[in-house]
């Protein structure tokens, strides 16, 4: 294994990883989805195995392909359903904002589209934080939670990044620089404790959105609008208030959090522990913000026996 998050060149990619994994065999379907706030999308999900419902939910940048190994230890137990999100993967892109509100609801949408409310659900990144919120919003679309590495607290760098892109320019300036060279700059921002498991497969599979008007119009959203620091502070402050009155969580919830993360700060996990005081809270000492990739021997126990 290589140093821990250090990144090689993207000139040094090998074109397939080298650990194999079944994702492009997988079946998929596509769903249409119909919310007052995004209109009627077309989702593609990945769906495998048999048993009950579980939904997984990438996050910023990636797709269900990020799910690639652990989609079939998983379908061993349940039927596993793995959306791309609007704009992300092979899902039609919107033009309306992707605002969390919007996203929450696109999510309780796809799983009534799919059949499956009340399913269990795992959330990465900004899918662990749309899986909180959609807890919150819709409290019988899920049945439990496991969220692994969830932004969501508003720090200053999240309002520095929401002032900046409100600044007439800021957008189309972004998207100017993705749309450059969207393969590289999928390698370049995505982190794991193992870059060896990098390959182009990989940069292929979230860059080429990234070449598209659509898939760079809901990048940009995601950043602007999803992750915006308004929403953040609305949310926090809800799970301080629900904690301080003693409301239960909707629904049960697992914390993954690795101890070391580029992406998003470790310390969320402590943060969301406190304010959410029936969740448990693991801890990863070798993984990364993509722990189900790069330390799946890590991931797989702690979440099969919390979904179990």
């Amino acid at each position: 294994m290589s140093t821990p998050f250090r990144q090689g060149r993207f000139e040094d990619l090998p074109a397939t990883p080298r650990v194999p994994h079944p994702y492009f065999s997988l079946p998929t379907r596509t769903v249409t989805v119909h919310t007052p706030e995004l209109g009627a999308l077309d989702a593609n999900v990945v769906v495998a195995g048999s048993g009950p419902p579980l939904l997984l939910v990438h996050g910023l940048m990636t797709s269900s392909y990020s799910w690639r190994y652990v989609i079939e230890p998983l379908s061993r137990s349940f039927t596993v359903y793995a959306p791309d999100l609007p704009g992300a993967g092979r899902s039609q892109a919107p033009t309306a904002p992707l605002t969390p509100a919007a996203m929450t609801a696109w999510l309780s949408a796809l799983i009534d589209a799919l059949g499956v409310r009340g399913c269990a659900a795992i959330g990465n990144s900004m899918g662990g934080y749309l899986t909180l919120r959609l807890a919150l919003a819709h409290p019988t679309a899920t049945s439990r939670l496991v969220v692994v590495h969830a932004p969501g607290v508003p720090e200053l760098r999240i309002l520095a990044l929401s002032t900046v892109m409100v600044v007439p320019g800021a957008r189309a300036l972004l998207r100017w620089l993705v749309h450059r060279d969207p393969h590289r700059w999928a390698h370049r921002n995505v982190h794991y404790w193992d870059e060896s498991l990098k390959s182009l497969e990989e940069a292929r599979a979230y860059g080429d959105p990234l070449a598209t008007e659509g898939g760079l119009r809901a990048f940009a959203s995601y950043l602007g609008d999803t992750l915006a620091w308004g929403p953040m502070r609305w949310f926090q402050a809800e799970l301080m208030a629900r904690a301080s009155r003693e409301a239960a969580f909707p629904v049960p919830l697992l914390l993954l959090y690795a101890r070391r993360d580029p992406m998003v700060p470790p310390r969320f996990g402590a943060i969301y522990a406190e304010r959410i005081p029936s969740a448990k809270l693991v801890w990863l000492d070798e993984g990364s913000h993509f722990a189900h990739v790069d330390a799946v021997d890590h991931f797989l126990p702690p979440v099969s026996a919390f979904l179990a």
